[in-house]
């Protein structure tokens, strides 16, 4: 049975995502020798193809009925990241008003490899959140494949330092855009959802877990390395939304950290020691996900010792269904309503 046809039989599936699911392209399950050749194939006709399409496609799913841009003030930054000095961009969506509000600091997926937070999806699920009255700050950070609207590529820890450095800058602009500094919450999905957790490593190791208030990790993408017999939804929902039987994921974010076990880059290496002064996190997988069960492990890491948790388990789904707003718009709107809960 093709993994297509075990999807469309799923009774377990919401039947919008079943249909999205039986026909969604996926990468071949093809190993690479190095991450040199995920940038060739990405620049390659074949390869820009692919990525334009999938940016036309999340681009589509912005939906001004869901989140209207009426009542709401955008503005965007450039961002100097340490210690590269790179420049990096960041969009602040909040309320027209001048309430002091809490924060959403939100970190696009992709694999830590692509895509961007000014894709139509990302600005959507934004406008949803700050419509709920928080402040999003949106971060294009450097991807490790395929460039954001940052031009630069690189692999580990790039990403995760532009993120770090992007928290570090809404610290240090917390007056101009109107947030409350004792209420910023870091959230992202899948890739996002890693750099997430390894921002929340980065402040423990620092002792600085006091500048968040929270993370908020959504089908977090933290293994590295699948099929895991660990987690047995690698297995059983493997080819929904995500094909992981390959090298890839871990070759393009940079075979060295994830031979070196470094749970910075994969926080599914994380130990005890690693977590312990964690912020307050909440870790939210979906159903049919190939990455549920290392999400569910990584809280239960968290619960054992002794950080405050919280599981949700989103039915009917699969990988991040939330992020594209048009398809199951109560269920993007219930997780975009948990998260401001979580911020306020």
């Amino acid at each position: 049975m093709s993994l297509a046809t075990h999807a469309a039989e799923d009774p377990r599936l919401d039947p919008r995502v079943r249909a999205v699911v039986e026909f969604w392209p996926l990468d071949p399950a093809t190993n690479v020798t190095c991450r040199d050749d995920l940038l060739i194939e990405a620049a390659s006709p074949a390869g820009q193809r692919a990525i334009l399409a999938e940016a036309s496609l999340l681009n589509a799913a912005d939906d001004e009925e869901m989140a209207p841009l009426e009542g709401l003030r955008i503005t965007d930054h450039v961002v100097t990241s340490s210690p590269d000095g790179n420049l990096i961009k960041a969009r602040v969506i909040r309320l027209d008003d001048d309430v002091v509000r809490p924060c959403v600091y939100y970190l696009h997926g992709g694999g830590m490899a692509m895509l961007s937070s000014y894709f139509g999806n990302y600005q959507c699920w934004a406008r949803i959140m700050a419509h709920r009255g928080v402040v999003v700050v949106l971060l294009d950070y450097r991807n490790s494949v395929v460039a954001s609207s940052v031009p630069e590529v690189a692999p580990f820890p790039a990403g995760l330092n532009d993120c770090v450095s992007g928290l570090y800058w809404i610290h240090d602009h917390v007056d101009d855009f109107g947030i409350d500094p004792t209420r910023i919450v870091v959230a992202g999905e899948s890739g996002g959802g890693n750099l997430t957790l390894a921002v929340g490593l980065t402040l423990a190791r620092r002792k600085e877990s006091e500048r968040v208030s929270g993370l908020y990790a959504l089908c977090p993408y933290i293994n590295g390395s699948w099929p895991d017999e660990r987690y047995p939804s690698s297995v059983e929902f493997n080819g929904y939304m995500l094909e992981l039987f390959s090298n890839r994921g871990a070759m393009a974010y940079g075979i060295e950290a994830f031979n070196e076990r470094n749970p910075l880059a994969w926080p599914g290496f994380a130990t005890h020691d690693d977590v312990r002064g964690f912020a307050p996190t909440t870790i939210s997988v979906n159903e049919c996900d190939p990455l549920r069960d290392e999400g569910l492990a990584f809280a239960d890491l968290l619960r054992r010792a002794k950080v405050p948790v919280r599981t949700r388990v989103v039915a009917g789904t699969t990988h991040a269904t939330e992020l594209y707003p048009p398809l199951c718009p109560e269920i993007t709107l219930a997780t975009a309503e948990d998260i401001v809960a979580f911020a306020s």
